[in-house]
């Protein structure tokens, strides 16, 4: 069994207010969040706007509050008795989420982590021209071969290996222009760039990986209760150490989510739960895998239903 926490981009307007509700449970932790902040980010969470909630300051908090509430009803309904979690990943700032849900950070700890993540990669991105865009139909050994032969103006990086035929690169503003060009006569069938504020996850990101590493420094992290599959090393990862480090690099490195993917399909395990609003990592996996028992919680609409369906598998869930 594999728990996965979604990761920017995921968020809409909405997104766990049937939970907040419905669940004292749920409503502690988006209390709490709020607390953290100094700010009502609940309220922004529930009634938007979008194009403010998806700023990305707000968007990373937002997306691990939603992510933990739901994983705090779960277990307050004991909806999947026993403890059969093997694994937990997230992708990119869904990391944090995975950590706090393991025990190796607390929910204040996350909170203050992402605010000052946030700030620094907006800081990062304001001092460079550049953004994401994604290729669809690439494998990436064909996307790595077209970066390597070209020469290219300015930084032009693989941010997210992501699978299932999904390759977004991150780069500055000229160098993503040359895109349409070097991939004509590839597999690539499409591009599509992302409404992100800057270049993630690439060098150009070094300023935010400085400051983060430096307030890590100040921030307990105990040995998760499950092993993490790490962004950037696509294994297990326990000690607490090594998890600061990485959650540093990873703002300038490649998101492996495929990689991550196969390497736990490889180990055994083909049931995955993501927790969290939206349905992009288990698309993602059904795309990258052979597998039938992937499911999604995420809000009242459908946390019975795929419950259900997980149950009825004999899928054994829980983390304290």
């Amino acid at each position: 069994m594999i728990f996965a926490f979604p990761g920017q981009g995921s968020q809409f307007v909405g997104m766990g207010k049937s939970l907040y509700s419905e669940f004292s449970v749920a409503r502690q932790v988006f209390n709490e969040v709020d607390s953290i902040l100094g700010r009502k980010l609940s309220h922004l969470i529930f009634n938007g706007p979008i194009e403010e909630l998806t700023i990305t300051e707000n968007a990373q908090p937002a997306i691990m509050a939603v992510s933990i509430a739901t994983l705090r009803v779960m277990e307050h309904k004991s909806l999947f008795p026993g403890h059969n979690v093997k694994y937990v990943c997230g992708h990119s700032v869904g990391e944090y989420t995975a950590l706090c849900a393991t025990g190796a950070l607390t929910l204040e700890s996350a909170v203050k982590l992402l605010k000052v993540r946030s700030e620094a990669m907006h800081e990062a991105s304001l001092k460079c021209k550049g953004g994401m865009v994604a290729l669809l139909g690439a494998e990436i050994s064909e996307v790595e071969d077209i970066l390597k032969s070209t020469q290219i103006d300015g930084v032009c990086e693989i941010a997210n290996d992501n699978g299932g035929g999904q390759v977004v690169i991150s780069g500055t503003a000229e160098a993503l222009e040359m895109l349409p060009d070097l991939f004509k006569n590839s597999s690539v069938k499409k591009l599509i760039k992302l409404q992100v504020s800057g270049p993630f996850h690439s060098s150009l990101m070094k300023p935010a990986d400085e400051k983060v590493l430096k307030f890590l420094e100040g921030i307990k992290i105990t040995r998760p209760i499950v092993p993490l599959i790490s962004n950037v090393t696509a294994k297990e990862e326990n000690d607490p150490k090594v998890i600061k480090t990485l959650l540093a690099k990873q703002i300038i490195s490649r998101v492996r989510w495929r990689e991550m993917v196969l390497h736990m399909a490889r180990c055994g395990i083909n049931k995955f739960v993501e927790i969290g609003p939206n349905k992009v990592l288990s698309n993602l996996v059904k795309r990258i895998i052979s597998t039938k028992s992937v499911g999604s919680i995420g809000d009242m609409d459908n946390f019975f239903n795929e419950s259900l369906i997980l149950t009825a598998e004999n899928l054994k869930v829980g983390l304290s």
